[in-house]
C-alpha cells in the first residue's frame, strides 16, 4: 500500500482509528475539529466545520441550563462531549456516504445553533474539562452516551433535568453518570488532542499489501464473520494482506452487494467500518465495543506501515546499522514513524534473510533483524557505536529479561562508563543479568533515583539523556 503524503500519516496513524499506541493506555484522541450538518441527515442544509471545543460550548449552551448546580453541568458536557466523538469515531455518518460528523438535529444527534450566544460559565466548565470523556471500563471507544431532557422526552439513557435532582443531592459527576449508564462508567482525562481526518488511507489496499489498516481491516472482517457466517474467518490477523485476507473482502463484498474485487478501495473500506460497528453496537448504550485487550492482542507482536510507537524507532535504527553492511538494505530517517521508505527496507531484508517477503515487521523479522544487528554491533568498540535518541517502549527492563531493548541501553550504559568510571563497565549482551542490574543501581545512585535496578521509564531517561549529554554535548534530538 502506498500513501500519498506525510500528512495521511500524521491524520490516519493508528490501525484503530486516532489512537494512541504509547507506552500507555491507549486512548482515542479528542478531534480538534467536528463537521455539523445543519439539519436532520436527508435535508439539503449546509455543513459547517467548528472547532470542537466550541461545538460543545455550543450544544452545552443550546441543551442546558447555565443557573443548574456545577455538577449536573460538568456531567451533560461530559455526555455531550463522549456523543459527538462517538459519531467521529465510528464514522456513523461518513460511512454511510455523508460528507459530514454529526447533525444538529436532537431527533438524531444534539442541539446545535450555528453562531449563538454562549453561557460564560458553561464555557468555562468545557475549556476546563475539555480533553476528558467517557468510556465504559476497558473499552477503548467514547461511550454513545444518549440522553433527553427527561420531562418531554424520555429515553433508556441520561435526563438531563434528573442530573439536577442528583447533583443537589450531593453526587458528583462521575456519580451523576454512573447513575444513568452504569458502574462500569469511567472518565478519561488528558487525553491527546488530534487533527481527525477521513481514515481511508487514500489508495485500495489489495493482495502483498500490508499496514496497520490492513491490520484493522483484518480485525473487522474476522468479528463480522461471527455475525455472518458465509464471509470465512481470517486465520492470521497479522497486517499482511495475503489470500485469506482477499477470499474474505471478496464474501464480503457479495454479501453486501459491492463489486466483487476482493480489493478494499473507499466504498469497501467504509462499507466494513459500517457493517463492523453495526455488529459491535459501538453506538448503543449496550454496545460490545473494542476492547484494549484486543488491541494489544493483534498489534504487540508486529510493526507495520502507518504505525508510530517507539518499537519503530529501534527498527529503523537496525535497518540504518545493516544498510552499512548489505548495500541493497538502504538507510532511513529515525522519525518514529513507519512509513514506505521503512516498509521497503524491511521487505529487502527479508529478501536479503529469505524470508517472506510481507513488508511487515513480525517476530521471525525483528528476531533475525536483532541476531544481525548485535552481531555486527558487537564488532564495534562502545565509543564506535552511536546510539541515536530512542523514546522508553513501554517495557519495564529487570534481571532475567532479554530483548533489543536491554541491548540498546546497556550499549549506552557501557559509553557512559568510560567517561564515568563508577559506573560498570557492561558487555552488552541483549540480556539483563547481574552485572547489568549493578551497573544500572550505580547509575540510579548517581542521578538520585531510587536505587531498584529496573529500569522504567524515569531511569531509561536518564540513560538516554546523560549518554547525550556524554557523547553529543547534549540532549537535543
Amino acid at each position: 500500500m502506498r500513501y500519498s503524503n506525510q500528512k495521511k500519516y500524521n491524520s490516519n496513524i493508528s490501525a484503530m482509528q486516532q489512537i494512541t499506541l504509547g507506552p500507555v493506555t491507549p486512548v482515542v484522541a479528542v478531534p480538534t475539529e467536528i463537521t455539523v450538518h445543519l439539519g436532520a441527515p436527508e435535508d439539503n442544509a449546509e455543513n459547517v466545520t467548528v472547532p470542537f471545543l466550541d461545538y460543545v460550548i455550543n450544544v452545552a449552551s443550546s441543551e442546558l441550563y447555565p443557573t443548574w448546580p456545577e455538577n449536573a453541568l460538568r456531567a451533560n458536557i461530559l455526555a455531550i462531549t463522549s456523543m459527538a466523538m462517538n459519531r467521529i469515531y465510528t464514522e456513523w455518518y461518513r460511512s454511510r456516504g455523508y460528507n459530514f460528523d454529526i447533525t444538529n438535529s436532537p431527533q438524531y444527534d444534539q442541539a446545535y445553533v450555528h453562531n449563538r450566544g454562549i453561557f460564560e460559565n458553561i464555557r468555562d466548565i468545557v475549556n476546563e474539562i475539555f480533553g476528558q470523556y467517557i468510556v465504559r471500563e476497558g473499552q477503548l471507544q467514547p461511550f454513545f452516551a444518549q440522553f433527553c431532557d427527561g420531562r418531554v422526552s424520555l429515553c433508556e439513557g441520561l435526563h438531563q433535568w434528573g442530573t439536577v435532582d442528583l447533583a443537589n443531592e450531593g453526587y458528583t459527576p462521575l456519580e451523576i453518570l454512573k447513575y444513568y449508564y452504569g458502574e462500569d462508567i469511567e472518565i478519561i482525562t488528558d487525553a491527546p488532542i488530534s487533527n481527525v481526518e477521513d481514515t481511508y488511507p487514500g489508495e485500495p489496499m489489495q493482495l502483498g499489501d500490508s499496514s496497520m489498516d490492513v491490520l484493522r481491516m483484518q480485525y473487522s472482517l474476522d468479528r463480522i464473520s461471527l455475525n455472518y457466517p458465509g464471509i470465512p474467518r481470517i486465520p492470521s490477523i497479522d497486517g499482511y494482506f495475503g489470500e485469506d485476507t482477499r477470499n474474505a473482502v471478496m464474501q464480503f463484498q457479495r454479501v453486501f452487494n459491492l463489486p466483487v474485487t476482493g480489493i478494499i478501495d473507499e466504498g469497501t473500506w467504509y462499507g466494513i467500518i459500517r457493517i463492523y460497528s453495526a455488529v459491535k453496537r459501538l453506538s448503543e448504550l449496550t454496545g460490545e465495543g473494542l476492547l484494549i485487550d484486543e488491541i494489544s492482542r493483534y498489534s504487540s507482536e508486529v510493526l507495520l506501515e502507518g504505525d508510530v510507537r517507539p518499537p519503530v524507532e529501534m527498527l529503523q535504527f537496525a535497518l540504518n546499522i545493516l544498510s552499512a553492511y548489505y548495500p541493497t538494505i538502504q538507510g532511513v530517517p529515525i522519525t518514529g514513524i513507519f512509513d514506505d521508505n521503512t516498509r521497503n527496507a524491511v521487505i529487502e531484508f527479508q529478501r536479503t534473510m529469505n524470508l517472506p517477503e510481507t513488508g511487515a515487521a513480525d517476530i521471525e523479522t525483528l528476531q533475525a533483524m536483532y541476531r544481525t544487528t548485535v552481531g555486527i554491533l558487537n564488532t564495534l568498540p562502545s565509543e564506535q557505536v552511536f546510539v541515536p535518541f530512542l523514546r522508553w517502549t513501554g517495557v519495564i527492563y529487570e534481571l532475567g529479561h532479554e530483548s533489543p531493548g536491554v541491548y540498546l541501553f546497556q550499549e549506552m550504559l557501557s559509553y557512559i562508563s568510560l567517561i564515568i568510571p563508577i559506573i560498570p563497565y557492561i558487555e552488552p549482551s541483549g540480556v539483563f543479568d547481574e552485572t547489568t542490574q549493578n551497573a544500572v543501581i550505580a547509575f540510579q545512585r548517581m542521578e538520585n533515583l531510587e536505587p531498584t535496578g529496573i529500569v522504567d521509564q524515569q531511569t531509561w531517561d536518564a540513560i538516554v539523556d546523560v549518554y547525550r549529554r556524554q557523547r553529543y554535548g547534549g540532549t537535543v534530538r
